[in-house]
């Protein structure tokens, strides 16, 4: 007799809801705070994909690792991590283009116990729009 787990499925969220849910797990930074976090040595790691990267600029200084890359660069304990992937204890600031997606790779780094891992309200263009450094491609 085959036993039915339709009870132990989780009820399907949606993405506002899940996103809600995500982001009270920690405090999100604004354009302002996340400069000022790079400067006292925090990682801002720039998820966003080749396209945008090339039509809007660059953060200076900011590493970039495409999102499906990024548990496997950043885990300190990881095989294929980077260089800068020094441990669990590194402040992470995410940054995607506007917001969203960053926040859901935050979850996923404090999942591997990237404790201070963050993202920047806004994203990318929170940035370009406080005036914030910009390099082109």
């Amino acid at each position: 007799m085959s036993e039915n787990r339709s009870t132990d499925a989780a009820v399907p969220v949606g993405i506002d809801e899940l996103l809600e849910r995500v982001r009270a797990g920690y405090d999100r930074i604004d354009p302002r705070e996340a400069a000022a976090a790079a400067e006292a040595g925090a990682l801002l790691v720039d998820i966003r994909y080749a396209a945008l990267r090339d039509r809007d600029g660059l953060i200076p200084g900011a590493l970039i690792i495409e999102r499906n890359e990024l548990e496997w660069r950043l885990d300190p304990q990881g095989s294929h991590r980077a260089p800068e992937a020094v441990g669990h204890d590194l402040q992470v600031v995410v940054i995607c283009n506007e917001g969203y997606a960053s926040s859901l790779a935050v979850a996923s780094l404090r999942q591997l116990g990237l404790h201070r891992a963050t993202d920047l309200t806004g994203g990318f263009q929170a940035w370009r729009a406080a005036g914030l450094p910009v390099a082109a491609t």
